[in-house]
């Protein structure tokens, strides 16, 4: 019987030591780096997480670029109209000012035309005085070239404006004027003055017609509005 003890308890030695030998085999693994099943399982649901969340950050990302294309969109449909209510008013604006209900400023250039001083003996003295034909093609190459705005001695121009002579009298919208006759015009002078004294042109025909003409740029030239009744008759 004691032989067998002791053989009992060699073996109880022997498995006890393969037990410790095994569990410091496993901790050994652990600690260089091998993983259990646990931990393995844990990584595993952590690198699934991180792989839904990037496919929810692409998916937000897309709707954000969707959202700025859509805003953009707005935005220039936006610009677009605004540019539009710009260019109404701006147009309304100039309207206003054509038709003289609007006072208005700028620079600009005038025109003065005087009768002849000299007529000699003989002849014909309408043929050495200003007519409302000279005027009008005053007025009408300064309008062709630019002008915003046009006076005759003061009296602003609108579109039902009419101008005619008796004798060397000019009448402007019932208002009469004598000689010499001041012609204002704002707009742009590098434009208006090249325009009136083209070879051949307005400027020549005046002279042609014994008409003395002097030209003027000016910085500054102020037209008030008209009132209703005159812009209206």
């Amino acid at each position: 019987m004691k032989g067998s003890y002791v053989i009992f308890s060699l073996i109880l030695l022997v498995l006890g030591f393969l037990i410790s030998y095994s569990y410091q085999l496993t901790k050994e693994k652990s600690r260089d780096g091998s993983i259990t099943t646990e931990q393995w399982n844990r990584e595993y649901e952590i690198r699934s997480q991180l792989i839904a969340k990037e496919e929810t950050n692409q998916e937000l990302q897309a709707e954000l670029n969707k959202k700025q294309d859509e805003v953009k969109n707005i935005e220039e449909s936006l610009k677009d109209e605004k540019q539009v209510y710009y260019n109404l008013v701006e147009d309304v604006e100039k309207f206003r000012m054509y038709v003289g209900d609007l006072a208005v400023e700028g620079k600009g250039v005038q025109v003065t035309l005087e009768d002849a001083s000299y007529v000699p003996e003989g002849e014909n003295v309408n043929n050495y005085i200003v007519h409302e034909s000279h005027i009008f093609n005053v007025i009408n190459e300064l309008y062709i070239s630019g002008a915003d705005a046009i006076s005759i001695n003061g009296q602003r121009l609108s579109s039902h404006s009419y101008i005619y002579c008796n004798g060397p009298v000019v009448t402007v919208d019932g208002n009469q004027y004598p000689a010499p006759f001041v012609i204002a015009a704002i707009g742009d002078p590098n434009v208006l003055l090249p325009a009136l004294n083209i070879n051949g042109g307005i400027v020549d025909q005046l002279a042609y017609d014994n008409i003395v003409v002097t030209l003027e740029k000016k910085d500054q030239i102020i037209m008030e509005p008209l009132l209703q009744d005159q812009s209206s008759s």
